[in-house]
């Protein structure tokens, strides 16, 4: 689908201001009067409070107030649990300021408020605090076991338990029953380690109480959803709230949160009664912002012997951190309905178990769900594809949804409304050029090369464009999954376009000016995008889950639909003709059979006069719209990736990488390749690099840049990427997700190549992050377990 706007590279005009010094991040701004906070967090993990005295540190230099948690009390309420996801969640109240025990090292147990952030700083080193150490709880295994308690109070470190049951459902049939008939059953446990989300920007908010509002700039992806909870759980009014997302450096899902800091410094402003600010350091980023991942998947799986997969079966345990976050609880479950991926399962069982660590709380991360079941389930049929002796591609083929077969009803429920999975891995084969690098695989394996090549496979689906608000009802998520847009028409013809959408490195001013541009036959560079402000854009869902374009988009088009059809009543009555017989098209009004017309500018400034206006025409064409989707949005695709493995070291090279994403019809094919090359290296470095790693007094150790790896354009290669176009059936553009798709594809195509690589030498499985000294251990590991097996030296 292209038209003058719709499929073109435009780029992002968002950019100019971004790239040179005009940008307004939350730190850059500066109050009259504002003041600065530090906050001192706990260095233990699990520990009561014995005393805390605070005095010194309000008398220090420049030192305004100090507020504890037994100061607050009464007014700082807890952070919110939106999704429940079970009627009896447990959950220990997770204060903005702890009072007397603390269940993750960097929880907040103290706040200084002073004129500068330095003099802020340093009255924390006069803070006298003492502990009383308690036990940890660090493993998902241990913490199943109630062993020890990461929370006593609750008397379990379970926090819900959630199934899903195709039989129950109606979906399918019984899973255990299933895969117990089955000729061949593979179980299999992988590991998702945890990840920090390591957003460009740190977040920061300033709370300003002066005014008739409470105003807070904060850097978050979700200003309408902040404002809300900000009022439900501080007992502020919500019309006395105002939030403002300005100019956000990168959030993943990061800032898909309601935080202790900004509940802080709202008490903070409120105490003062002036303007506050906090910024958080690196190091406090990577410690208190929420973490992602972290789950161990427990996977069976039945087939019959020529291939054809009988049953699925998963059980998943998911660390929760100390608390429930804003929708951690509900990350897991996301998941649960594309284990069974792109494939014709009959009988499917899910069940996941909700657990409590100290740990710092996990949350969304890219993908939120999705990429942990697209990995379990594709490193899963890659096994099966050993198992039985076959080829990876040609396994899924047999068990994949035909392009024919569609629109397919799911074993879990789901409608997948459109899809052509045959189209995207033929295109990713061909230029993969997969025959040529299987010979040479051969050959190597042939001749003992000390490299060994690898051949990884990955053939995705997710469910994006978060949500139909009845399937979110469903799961006992407190919100909908609605957006809303206003369109309005300017005099001089421009147009403002505010969207309930929270961008925050997406491209969103310039994809929304397109189709706008487009469908109001405007030019593009007269359509400007307001957002970010909860008094600007007063209704709005904000930005995750792929949701931008196919939910926040489909606002945009409705509302400018309906400026179209107000304009078309204003043209037939000054064109003289009957509204049966106006035509638009690029933003003209015609009369059919006619030469006769007029510009939408015309009607918008003939409707600004309203000087001759139809009778009972209200003089306005500015038209809102709220978009609810039926159903989900499914992009798809299949990823390739050529790894080569030095078998003496277990350093991994990723020699090659091709995807063939279908994301439906495309906006702007500049800002899809962003995405995707963006999604890819996340993806990827969670295979290789990334884990946030604590050590067995619950310390994190991977606590700055240092320690905690990210990839560089070094140490990845250049993607080789192409599109199939399946348009969407569930939009009015055709157009599907694509901010996640690399990350929930790449990661199993990663860790199944370095175990195709190494499968002759007896490694089954590879624990991210694949290190040289993992992979290393592996191939050393298995070398034993092959020596043991056959009575050798070990």
């Amino acid at each position: 689908m292209t038209t003058a706007e719709i499929g073109a590279p435009r780029t992002r005009k968002e950019d100019q201001r971004l790239i040179t010094g005009h940008s307004r991040y939350t730190d850059n701004m500066v109050l009259a009067g504002m003041l600065h906070i530090a906050l001192l967090r706990s260095p233990f993990a699990h520990a009561k409070i014995t005393s805390l005295n605070v005095d010194a540190a309000r008398t220090a230099p420049g030192v305004v107030a100090v507020l504890t948690g037994k100061d607050v009390a009464d007014e700082q309420g807890a952070i919110p649990s939106a999704w429940p996801v079970t009627p009896d969640q447990k959950a220990a109240p997770y204060l903005p300021i702890a009072i007397d025990h603390v269940a993750f090292a960097g929880e907040i147990v103290a706040c200084v408020v002073a004129r500068t952030a330095a003099q802020a700083r340093d009255a924390l080193d006069e803070i006298d605090i003492d502990y009383d150490e308690l036990p940890v709880v660090l493993d998902l295994e241990e913490a199943f076991t109630d062993e020890v308690l990461a929370q006593p109070e609750l008397g379990t470190n379970l926090s819900a338990k959630w199934v899903f049951d195709s039989a129950a459902a109606g979906t399918g049939g019984d899973a255990e029953k299933a895969i117990a008939d089955s000729e061949v059953v593979l179980e299999r446990t992988y590991y998702q380690q945890r990840l920090i989300p390591a957003f460009m920007e740190p977040r920061s908010v300033i709370v300003d109480p002066t005014g008739d509002q409470l105003t807070m700039w904060s850097a978050t992806q979700v200003p309408h959803i902040l404002k809300l909870m900000l009022a439900l759980s501080l007992g502020i009014p919500e019309s006395k709230v105002r939030v403002i997302a300005p100019d956000v450096g990168g959030g993943f899902g990061g800032k898909l949160a309601v935080t202790t800091e900004e509940f802080i410094t709202v008490l903070a402003a409120r105490h003062t009664g002036k303007p506050c600010k906090y910024t958080e350091t690196r190091t406090e980023s990577l410690t208190g912002a929420h973490h992602g991942r972290a789950q161990v998947q427990r996977i069976k799986i039945g087939a019959n012997r020529d291939g054809t997969v009988t049953g699925l079966s998963v059980n998943l345990l998911a660390d929760m951190g100390a608390y429930q976050s804003l929708i951690g609880g509900g990350i897991p479950i996301l998941g649960a309905f594309m284990y069974n991926a792109i494939y014709k399962f009959p009988a499917y069982r899910f069940e996941c178990n909700n657990l409590f660590t100290n740990k710092v709380v996990t949350g969304a991360y890219r993908g939120a769900g999705r990429p942990e079941a697209t990995y379990a389930i594709e490193r899963a049929m890659d096994d099966l594809a050993a198992e039985l002796g076959v080829d990876p591609i040609e396994l899924r083929r047999k068990n994949w949804i035909r392009h024919e077969e569609f629109p397919f009803t799911t074993v879990a429920g789901l409608e997948y409304d459109s899809g052509n999975y045959e189209a995207a891995t033929d295109k990713a084969l061909e230029m993969f050029d997969y025959d040529a690098l299987r010979a040479e695989q051969k050959a190597r394996r042939e001749s003992g090369d000390v490299v060994q090549l690898g051949i990884g496979v990955s053939t995705y689906t997710e469910m994006c464009g978060l949500a139909p608000s009845r399937v979110l009802g469903s799961l006992d998520y407190a919100a909908g999954g609605w957006e809303h847009a206003q369109v309005r028409m300017l005099p001089t013809g421009q147009v403002e376009v505010v969207t309930g959408i929270s961008p925050h490195g997406q491209g969103h001013e310039t994809s929304y000016s397109q189709i706008v541009a487009d469908r109001l036959g405007v030019p593009f560079d007269d359509v400007i995008i307001l957002h970010g402000d909860t008094q600007v854009a007063q209704k709005g869902l904000d930005t995750y889950g792929s949701r931008s374009l196919v939910v926040g988009g489909m606002a945009v088009v409705a509302a400018a639909d309906k400026v179209i059809e107000k304009a078309k009543t204003v043209a037939a009555h000054l064109l003289e003709a009957n509204r049966d017989d106006i035509e638009f098209s690029g933003g003209r009004f015609g009369v059919k059979g006619t030469d006769s017309g007029m510009t939408m500018a015309e009607i918008a400034f003939a409707v600004f006069a309203a000087h001759n206006l139809p009778d009972g025409f209200e003089p306005s064409l500015d038209s809102d719209a709220t978009f609810d989707p039926e159903n989900f949005n499914f992009p798809h695709g299949t990823h390739l990736a050529a790894v080569e493995v030095d078998t003496e070291t277990g350093r991994v090279n990723l020699r090659h990488y091709v995807c063939v994403d279908d994301i439906g019809n495309v906006i702007n094919p500049l800002l899809v390749d962003g995405q995707v090359h963006g999604g890819l290296a996340q993806g990827i470095s969670q295979a290789l690099f990334e884990e946030a790693v604590y050590d067995s007094s619950g310390t994190l150790v991977s606590g700055s840049f240092v320690d905690y790896l990210l990839p560089s354009a070094a140490d990845l290669p250049s993607f080789d990427t192409a599109r199939t176009v399946t348009p969407a059936l569930t939009n009015a553009l055709g157009v599907k997700g694509v901010g996640e798709a690399g990350t929930i594809a790449s990661t199993p195509a990663i860790i199944n190549g370095i175990v195709d690589a190494l499968r002759p030498y007896g490694v089954g499985d590879i624990r991210m992050p694949a290190t040289p000294a993992t992979v290393w251990h592996a191939l050393q590991n298995a070398k034993a377990h092959a020596g043991d097996s056959t009575g050798g030296a070990s």
